[in-house]
């Protein structure tokens, strides 16, 4: 009998389980599958928290709509009846001392007409006319690998890019654009520009793939709903919680696996669905490590903070704001979460959630503190921004270090480079997750998929 081991219970890991399992039980196959996670509960990054009624999620908080909704997950865990999408709204940038609203005919910042960058309040005149060289300037040398922060600047200017765009598409990808390929997060930029000849153009062309209202999703009692549905289905595998696996060694064709906590598995097949500094531990193979330890991460402390104030208390249609300037306030961002998502407060009582980055010059003091001195310099930012000084009456403070991915340029070759030596030294054993093929959460299940069905071929 063959056994695969899938180490790593997050939504990656889950949904790798899950293909296996449906193989399994469609085909009789005669495998053991086993599912090996280090914390208590599975879920990885998704972890929802309920408290004096308010739904917060300590980690990932939504999906985004379009991704899910074009694969089959949903409807085969029977939760088509759960889903709940996000309120519209504008989205600010706090800077000067005060909130300025992301032009409504945008995408990430980036204007999807010449009014929309006409009418922003963000950039200088000057700023919008060296903006207009994107229509005349044409692309004759940047590639897919290329980074995303110098291909927009040279079509749209440095001012545009740093005031308007590089605060939203570096909150949403943790990291300066100069270091983040295309590929990895905007590649639509470049078809953009290839095929009409103008990024504001392209965007214009395709902006209702962007602005639909319902941009996000996720359930009614939180994203851990997701998780619970896919561990219910795994009724024929084995679930191994609070296991940490500490040890890979080769024993012949299989591999035996060691925990810190448990007996060695001998597996066929191996999945690593952990980040990738984890995964690098498991090898004593030094040619590995080094490829390991290219890759890159950066920290992230979440604090939502919940009030018995009602949530019209926040400036009309807006759903939250990004910091600009790193000496005004010390989040990077900040979610109105009770206004953004109406399911995550049951009597529409405000509740908001700052997010603090080690991009932010601040962070390495932040990571000293208590979860009591965070949660007042949560405050002191709440009151700043949006002017609110009140005691709160629910918290939650999570900190994820050294767990967030960042698509460096290099990253592409240095997964490429780590696939070909495992497939040549440790054939059976396979990388997944957010560490190497995609941060959201229905890439990371796209890809829990396309690696269980890698292994179903092989068996």
């Amino acid at each position: 009998m063959k056994t695969v081991l899938v180490i790593g219970g997050g939504i990656t890991g889950l949904s790798a389980m899950y293909e296996l399992h449906k193989w399994k039980k469609a085909n009789g196959a005669d495998v053991r599958l086993i599912l090996a996670e280090a914390s208590a509960e599975l879920g990885g990054k998704i972890r929802t928290v309920k408290e004096s009624g308010f739904v917060m999620e300590a980690g990932a908080d939504s999906m985004v709509a379009r991704k899910a909704n074009g694969m089959t997950f949903i409807e085969e865990l029977g939760l088509e009846n759960e889903v709940v999408y996000n309120a519209t709204g504008r989205s600010f940038i706090y800077t000067d001392g005060e909130l300025k609203a992301i032009p409504a005919d945008s995408v990430f910042g980036i204007p999807a007409s010449v009014e929309s960058l006409a009418k922003s309040t963000l950039v200088s005149a000057d700023g919008k006319v060296e903006a207009l060289k994107d229509f005349y300037t044409k692309n004759e040398t940047f590639t897919k690998n290329d980074s995303i922060g110098a291909f927009l600047e040279h079509f749209l200017g440095k001012e545009l890019v740093e005031k308007q765009i590089a605060p939203v598409l570096s909150g949403v990808y943790s990291g300066e654009l100069s270091d983040l390929t295309i590929a990895k997060t905007l590649p639509n930029v470049l078809e953009y520009k290839n095929e009409y000849g103008s990024i504001i153009r392209g965007f214009e062309a395709n902006k209702e793939k962007f602005q639909s209202g319902k941009k996000f999703l996720s359930f009614q009692n939180g994203l851990g709903t997701l998780v619970d549905a896919f561990e219910e289905k795994l009724e024929e595998a084995e679930i191994l919680k609070g296991v940490k696996a500490s040890k890979i060694e080769k024993a012949g064709d299989r591999y035996h696996v060691s925990f810190n906590n448990y007996e060695t598995i001998e597996a066929d097949y191996v999945v690593l669905s952990i980040p990738h500094n984890a995964a690098e531990a498991l090898f004593d193979d030094e040619e590995l490590k080094k490829e390991f330890t290219g890759l890159k991460n950066s920290s992230l402390i979440s604090v939502y903070v919940g009030f018995d104030v009602p949530d019209s208390s926040l400036p009309a249609d807006g759903t939250g704001f990004i910091t600009a300037n790193n000496d005004e306030l010390s989040c990077n961002a900040c979610t109105w979460t009770s206004r953004k998502w109406e399911h995550t407060s049951e009597t529409r009582n405000l509740l908001v959630r700052l997010f603090y980055k080690s991009s932010h010059p601040f962070f390495d003091a932040l990571q000293k503190m208590t979860e009591e001195e965070l949660l007042e310099v949560a405050l002191d930012d709440i009151n700043k921004s949006l002017g609110i000084k009140l005691e709160p009456i629910a918290s939650e403070v999570t900190n994820w270090p050294e767990s967030m991915p960042n698509y460096l340029i290099t990253h592409p070759k240095i997964v490429e480079t780590i696939e070909h030596q495992l497939a040549a030294a440790y054939p059976g054993i396979m990388l997944a997750g957010c560490s190497y093929y995609g941060v959201g959460i229905p890439d990371c299940i796209q890809n829990g998929e396309n690696t269980a069905r890698k292994i179903i071929e092989s068996l």
